[in-house]
């Protein structure tokens, strides 16, 4: 562990013509934490005009063009390269996302009892109310193809309630990995692992980031006593096609990353044809 970075705390969202999502976003913001936060708009290329409208609005709230659309990943390393050393806790979040009162304070009294923890998820609920999911096992092959596979059939096989640990599990805990929807993250953990990788444009970032922390020997943990909405699909909607096939390249990249070697060709070649079809039918 590191004594590098400053105690102060950062929020970096990355923005895609987030619309009127955006504004919550920030005044919700203002509730969750009772401490001076930083927000920084790692932009990919909006069209909407919400990001320089935030921007403009608020003081604490600054706008940071990527140069074009990067990915959600390699956009938040950009938002986060942004920051001064002072700034040793950053938020990652999507901007389409509301913060519960108190959030942000409870995720960060947590890391005094978590102190090898590289990584904070707070509970995460859809706007229905429904608990998602967000606090997860790393991902065997076995199970990532038996989620995969029957996960929208049968939604509750065994490989996918393992693989997802439950969302009935509400309990301060380690998991494989945590949602990026919303991430409070140690930046000395963060660096360690060299961010996000910029491989991945959505989808998987996450997992693998959680996974790398804890080969690295950070914990990730899941803290449902901090709470958060995440209302979906304000960007991603407007590309579901697209969006579908990040989703299918990514956990390709993600298996066939973990999956290297002459030994371990036909399984890639047998995954690979699995998720083409799987996009096939999903896309109809």
């Amino acid at each position: 562990m590191t004594d590098a970075y400053g105690d102060e705390l950062a929020v970096v969202t990355v923005t895609y013509s987030p619309g009127e999502t955006l504004e919550r976003f920030i005044t919700t913001l203002s509730e969750a934490t009772t401490r001076p936060v930083r927000v920084v708009l790692a932009d990919n290329g909006s069209t909407d005009g919400a990001p320089e409208a935030a921007a403009a609005t608020h003081e604490h709230v600054s706008l940071v063009p990527t140069g074009g659309n990067l990915g959600y990943g390699a956009g938040a390393n950009r938002g986060v390269a942004e920051l001064g050393r002072e700034y040793g806790w950053v938020v990652v979040a999507n901007p389409d996302l509301e913060w519960g009162p108190g959030s942000l304070d409870t995720l960060l009294e947590a890391t005094e009892r978590w102190p090898r923890a590289g990584a904070f998820g707070p509970l995460i609920t859809e706007r229905s109310g429904v608990v998602y999911p967000s606090a997860r096992e790393v991902p065997s092959l076995g199970k990532g193809i038996g989620h995969g596979v029957l996960g929208k059939l049968w939604p509750t096989n065994p490989w996918t309630r393992a693989y997802q640990q439950s969302a009935a599990d509400i309990s301060e805990r380690v998991a494989g990995w945590l949602s990026g929807s919303c991430l409070l993250l140690r930046r000395a953990a963060f660096d360690s692992v060299d961010g996000f990788d910029p491989r991945y444009f959505m989808y998987f970032e996450d997992v693998d980031l959680g996974e790398r922390l804890g080969r690295a020997g950070w914990q990730n943990v899941y803290v449902p006593s901090a709470r958060v909405m995440h209302i979906q699909g304000v960007s991603t909607a407007k590309a579901s096609s697209a969006m579908l096939a990040a989703h299918h390249d990514s956990a390709y990249r993600y298996i066939s990353d973990r999956h290297q070697g002459a030994q371990w060709a036909p399984v890639r070649a047998a995954v690979k044809a699995g998720l083409s079809v799987r996009l096939k039918l999903q896309s109809r």
